[in-house]
């Protein structure tokens, strides 16, 4: 297993008369980004806190493939691979194809594979099934609510003959107690949904067609969320019931807001093709995957150096 790690300083002032750290497992300062390759095209990071360890989602390949070759890694908080393919499709005894966004309830790890959510043991990998979503293209991003409740979005993508192209099936849906996939809502007018966080208002999701944001309550009314400077929005977090962190491919870039302020943050920049975030509530770190360079960042929050006020 390939393992390689760059732990790049700051140059903050706190840190002058600090050593260079030197061994490869000493936990990455705080004031320190850790960048973690050996990943193939890794789409999420999932902090999972009562494991303390972060699952990335591996795509291995096209993301409309159905190759059976997508992997789920183990990473420790220290910035090491524990498994690059814990769970792989691969084996003969896992399915997977293309997966992206993923979600924990209790001890099931669900993931968002094409128009398939594949659900497996969070603490042994192992598979416990899958669960077909007729009409879906293209899952995306995956949330768990407060109470429990699982939700998944549609980005409405298929293969055309240059690429991604609309395939009508946008949509936002969650799981009901009887684990059947619910549609919140559909249509075109979603602007193609990519992220999405939950909390005990509703769902907050950005786009990654339209480059709009908003929150949907649980009624499925859709109310306007202060607009990102910049468009290809994939990934969604909130911190503690404050910032949100949003990830724009157009400006390579993360973002944060605190509602009802309107202006954004400009948090990380450049980080080319930041994928679907995710946030370690333990240590207070962002972690974004880059899609297209097979590497993450753990990035501890706040991101002081080059910090900006960004208008809509």
């Amino acid at each position: 297993m390939k393992r390689t790690k760059a732990v790049l300083a700051l140059g903050l002032a706190t840190m002058a008369g600090c050593k260079k750290q030197e061994q490869a497992d000493a936990t990455p300062p705080d004031t320190a980004i850790s960048v973690v390759d050996s990943f193939r095209t890794p789409e999420s990071v999932l902090y999972d806190a009562a494991a303390d360890v972060y699952l990335v989602s591996n795509i291995n390949g096209a993301p409309f493939a159905k190759d059976d070759n997508g992997f789920i890694s183990r990473v420790s908080p220290d910035g090491r691979v524990i498994a690059l393919r814990w769970i792989d499709g691969a084996s003969d005894s896992v399915t997977l194809d293309a997966p992206k966004g993923t979600a924990i309830h209790g001890d099931t790890l669900f993931v968002a594979d094409i128009d398939a959510v594949r659900l497996f043991d969070r603490n042994t990998g192992r598979q416990l099934g899958s669960r077909t979503i007729r009409g879906a293209t293209f899952l995306n991003d995956m949330a768990t609510g407060p109470d429990g409740t699982v939700y998944f979005t549609d980005s409405g993508l298929k293969l055309g003959a240059s690429g991604f192209a609309p395939s009508g099936t946008d949509a936002i849906y969650r799981f009901d107690a009887s684990g059947n996939a619910v549609a919140i809502i559909r249509g075109d007018s979603l602007g193609r949904p990519n992220g999405i966080v939950v909390d005990g208002s509703g769902a907050y999701v950005v786009t990654f067609g339209s480059g709009t944001a908003y929150h949907l309550d649980p009624d499925g009314q859709l109310t306007p969320f202060p607009r990102p400077p910049r468009g290809q929005l994939d990934g969604i977090v909130q911190v503690s019931g404050g910032p949100f962190y949003i990830s724009s491919w157009e400006d390579s870039s993360v973002v944060s807001v605190t509602p009802p302020n309107d202006m954004y943050m400009m948090v990380a920049h450049p980080v080319p093709s930041p994928a679907d975030i995710g946030y370690d509530t333990r240590r207070n770190r962002l972690l974004i995957p880059v899609f297209l360079m097979n590497r993450i960042e753990i990035r501890p929050l706040p991101v002081m150096e080059g910090t900006r006020t960004m208008g809509r």
